[in-house]
């Protein structure tokens, strides 16, 4: 027959590339199906989580035991990773014992085979006078699907290749091994890992080359494993960083999903096999199918007279007799033919050259065939990668393994051949296991070994962050204790509880313009307020926003106040108001001593200002004085106010019941309306005055050091001011960033990120913005999206480092918020206190970056409050344009006054 009458016959094994696209496809759609939750018990493909988080990184290390049981005979190592980065190739140093299996064995009882192999081992200890009383840890390698709950358990889901042990199905082979060991005796092992073929293949591949991520098996069986994005593996719990995911995809087909792909032979070679049904796809493609498919093409071609002249010797009717290395040797380049005409000289046949010619071509294309099949699932598991990552193109390494790969001649040609004509945009490079699967095991343990020495040391370095209960009561009845110190003027407490001179909330009938001014930060604002007859929303609001450069910030009292007399020019020049003489409210977020609504001494410059000459004066009179200076518009200041009291100004005029003002941004501050009876310096009148804590300077006395870790000590030295305003330095954004940064700065020391590799950008004081802690933690950032905001820092990280980082801003942020959470409740119970009430409903407006902005603050604030003040219904309101409405509000209040 001619090679397009072989062709015809078998037209249905040849696939063409849109055939290709339609399976690769279909595999897809399959991996999908078993990562669910919902669909993964009916999934041919059952893709199994491994529990493998990370390929190795080069820095594992230690000796190692591995077993490797999964082909007719199996193997007993003892694997030494070596140390270090240097000697790469050299990294890991085998000894092996191969031990036969005898036949009777494969189809015998699961625990006669378990003894045979834990007695092997011992023998391998003794042969190689390795200690028996030192306990060894132990790999363990095992080819067959398993559903694995943890990294050393694997419940067995079913026996494929010629094995079929009874009393084993469902059970922890884990355990049978070890109840296996513990029979023989006199040996101390631990098993650290149990790991397919496969995944060990990949982790092999993965010491040499880091991109390696995909691990491929075609040998007697077939599999392949990659690493997933945990966050789509939902039978693990967690969405963090990666796992690798065995996809036994041997069983692709079980359901039907390849039946128009399917031949009379695959069929035949179905039914005879001692699985019917089942494995569809490793019948189509491996090793211990081949063969049998190229004899049953034959026999066929023999019977309607195509070959042989229609003669069919007995042995070419015998199962078996054409093997997958018969394959290999018909199709070797120069020796092919010669080597057919001997395989079937060898049936009992007498074959003509032409008929040499056409089972060649048949064993070319159902070994062609099998490449083609891989190739498109390859190419599926690649895209889903590229995908998960959306990435352009994909560079990456496949770890192969396998009797068809190492010794059919064009296997691996064809395959990536293949795979890169299906994805021309990715570069994938193939890379053949060197013993894979037991050194890998051993990797597997070791990297098993790593991670958990990081997490424990990763752990014990959080460990101070987390608030107990206790803790949480302290600081709250610490804060409530310095309150009242404050109030009573006693000694200089380390809280100010400064008077404000406001004594009303707004009711709603306030109206005019006013001009608002608002200092608090990098920013100056200038704000133009107009409140007009009705309801709240008439308020009209117009503004401009200056920054303040450093230094000036950090320059003479006179050149900052005529930065803002200049600032404020400006703004009245942009709204044509140069001529109005408005009355002005000015926000100004620093502690001050307030004798009258219009006067304010500043008592220290915080967050960063270091202006010369301005502590101890009054703030107002210096900004009269510049703009007189000026000399081109006059202002009418009535008002100075902080802006934590601005802030529940503001929203009182939302919500009658707010009465407490909490700024989380920047800095941190609260205030509230106390009862004027408790206060030393008052206006007889009034019943009620809001007081502005200056709540962060708690602990300048030393009250907080049980809950100050190293790292907010180091923060506190490098600041402006060491030593002031501790509680500041605990909760505020200027800070957070800080405090993340002294812990990355040791973990990476201890070599526990970023490889050991300390960078300037590391070093830098303040690169860790607040807003980069709210990113970091956002739910809805990918590990990628946190990767690509570190090198945006300069620092380069893999998944791990990701999830570390990620751990450090958690732990850092929610300590602040629930400090926060702790001040807050000692002020609401104060308050109710005061009144006498049982049960007290209060509304705290807030404002600040840090409670707007970052993903968990304010909740893990409210969730404090509650538990720590459980007799108060606390209710948040964020206020929308804060500071600056609520020093406009001050100050149409104070005209109110003035005009009554």
């Amino acid at each position: 027959p001619s090679f397009s009458e072989v062709d015809r016959f078998l037209y249905a094994m040849r696939l063409h590339d849109d055939q290709l696209e339609d399976i690769s496809a279909r595999f897809q759609a399959e991996m999908k199906k078993g990562l669910s939750a919902e669909s993964n018990a009916a999934a041919a493909v059952k893709m199994l989580p491994t529990h493998v988080r990370s390929t190795p990184d080069g820095s594992e290390r230690g000796q190692f035991l591995a077993l490797d049981l999964g082909g007719s005979k199996f193997k007993v190592l003892q694997v030494k990773v070596r140390e270090g980065m240097g000697i790469r190739k050299g990294g890991v140093e085998m000894e092996e014992k191969i031990y036969p299996i005898p036949k009777e064995l494969l189809i015998g009882r699961g625990t006669e085979l378990f003894d045979h192999v834990s007695e092997s081992l011992k023998d391998f200890l003794q042969e190689k006078n390795i200690n028996l009383e030192k306990t060894h840890p132990l790999a363990f390698t095992f080819s067959f699907p398993c559903e694995q709950p943890t990294l050393n358990q694997g419940l067995l889901l079913s026996w494929s290749k010629n094995f079929r042990l009874r009393g084993l199905q469902g059970k922890d082979v884990v355990q049978s091994l070890k109840g296996a060991i513990e029979r023989t005796g006199g040996m101390n092992v631990d098993v650290l890992s149990m790991v397919n073929d496969t995944v060990a293949t990949m982790m092999t591949c993965g010491f040499d080359d880091q991109r390696c991520e995909v691990g491929l098996i075609i040998g007697t069986g077939t599999n392949a494993c990659y690493m997933e994005a945990l966050r789509h593996v939902d039978l693990v719990e967690g969405d963090e960083g990666q796992m690798c995911v065995n996809t036994e995809w041997g069983g692709f087909g079980d359901d039907g999903a390849l039946n128009e792909y399917i031949t009379e032979f695959d069929r035949d070679v179905d039914a005879a096999s001692n699985n019917p049904g089942k494995q569809i796809f490793e019948k189509m493609v491996s090793g211990m199918y081949l063969g049998e498919l190229v004899r049953l093409v034959v026999l066929k071609m023999a019977k309607v007279g195509l070959l042989f002249d229609g003669f069919v010797s007995d042995a070419l009717r015998t199962k078996g007799k054409i093997t997958t290395a018969n394959v290999a040797a018909m199709e070797e380049y120069k020796t092919g033919l010669k080597n057919t005409r001997d395989i079937l000289t060898g049936l009992g046949l007498t074959p003509s050259q032409d008929d040499c010619i056409a089972v060649q071509h048949v064993s070319t294309i159902v070994s062609f065939r099998s490449s083609n099949l891989v190739a498109a699932c390859l190419s599926a598991i690649l895209t889903r990668i590229k995908k998960n990552r959306s990435l352009r193109t994909l560079t990456i390494t496949v770890g192969v393994d396998g009797t068809v790969y190492k010794t059919h001649p064009q296997y691996p040609k064809r395959l990536h051949k293949v795979v890169r004509r299906l994805l021309p945009e990715s570069h994938v490079r193939f890379v053949l296991s060197d013993s894979g699967s037991s050194k890998g095991a051993a990797l597997v343990a070791a990297v098993a070994q790593r991670l958990a020495s990081r997490r424990k040391q990763v752990d014990e370095t959080l460990f101070p962050f987390q608030m107990s209960q206790e803790q949480l009561h302290l600081v709250k009845s610490r804060m409530r204790a310095d309150l009242e110190a404050g109030l009573k003027n006693k000694n200089p407490s380390t809280i100010k509880m400064l008077p404000s001179f406001v004594y009303h909330t707004p009711d709603g009938t306030e109206r005019g313009k006013y001009l608002a001014l608002d200092l608090g930060g990098t920013n100056f604002r200038a704000l133009l307020v107009n409140f007009k007859k009705g309801l709240h929303q008439n308020t009209r609001l117009y503004h401009k926003i200056y920054t303040v450069p450093m230094e000036i910030m950090q320059g003479t009292g006179e050149e900052l106040f005529d930065h803002l007399a200049q600032c404020v020019s400006d703004f009245l020049d942009y709204m044509g108001m140069k001529n109005a003489h408005l009355p002005a409210g000015f926000t100004f977020s620093f502690p001050c001593e307030q004798t009258a609504i219009d006067t304010g001494t500043l008592l220290t410059w915080t967050k960063g200002f270091k202006a010369t000459d301005c502590e101890g004066h009054d703030v107002v009179n210096m900004l009269r004085e510049a703009i007189k200076r000026r000399n081109e518009f006059d202002l009418d200041i009535a008002a100075v106010v902080n802006d934590t009291v601005g802030t529940m100004m503001s929203c009182a005029y939302e919500d009658p019941e707010c009465e407490v003002g909490l700024i989380a941004g920047t800095g941190t501050n609260v205030c509230y309306m106390e009862d004027v009876r408790n206060i030393e310096k008052r206006d007889a009148d009034a019943q009620r005055m809001c007081i502005n804590t200056e709540w962060g300077g708690l602990g300048d006395d030393g009250s907080l050091n049980d809950i100050i870790t190293p790292y907010d000590a180091e923060v506190d030295q490098n600041s402006l001011h060491p030593g002031k305003q501790r509680f500041e330095k605990l909760t505020s954004g200027m800070y957070l960033g800080e405090i993340v940064r002294q812990v990355l700065l040791d973990l990476t020391r201890g070599g526990l990120l970023f490889r050991g590799h300390v960078t300037e950008a590391l070093k830098t004081p303040g690169i860790f913005e607040t807003k980069y802690l709210s990113q970091i933690e956002s739910d809805r950032l990918a590990l990628l999206q946190v990767r690509s905001i570190l090198q945006q820092l300069g620092l380069d990280s893999n998944c791990d480092d990701s999830i570390i980082v990620k751990e450090v801003c958690g732990a850092v942020s929610r300590r602040a918020a629930q400090l926060v959470g702790a001040g807050i409740a000692a002020v609401v119970d104060k308050i109710r206190e005061n009144r006498g009430l049982e049960h007290l409903n209060i509304t705290v407006g807030v404002d600040g970056a840090l409670y707007k902005l970052h993903p968990h603050f304010s909740r893990v604030l409210h969730d404090t409050a509650k538990v720590l003040a459980p007799l108060c219904n606390v209710s948040f309101l964020p206020s929308e344009e804060g500071s600056g409405k609520g020093a406009a509000l001050i100050t149409a209040v104070a005209k109110q006054k003035q005009q009554m």
